[in-house]
């Protein structure tokens, strides 16, 4: 996904179609070991402020890689 403001507008209106409460947001790192870069951890951020306004949660970012996957969750950044 991209980290234009559109896609972050994106999972909005995604979420408010779907009247998610919550959400849990997944990528992968095809190249590699899925570490969170801070790029994760700002879209992270910025999408759980925007969601935040019409009352839906994020539940957590989930990178996957080749040698696994994180959560972001789990590493205390939600």
């Amino acid at each position: 996904m991209s980290r234009e403001p559109g896609a972050i507008q994106e999972v909005v209106k995604i979420a408010l179609e779907h009247n998610a409460t919550a959400v849990i947001m997944v990528h992968n790192y095809p190249s590699g070991a899925p570490n969170p870069s801070q790029a994760d951890r700002t879209l992270t951020t910025t999408l759980k402020s925007a969601l935040n306004m019409v009352g839906t949660r994020i539940l957590d970012h989930v990178v996957v890689g080749n040698e696994g996957c994180v959560s972001l969750a789990e590493r205390g950044y939600l």
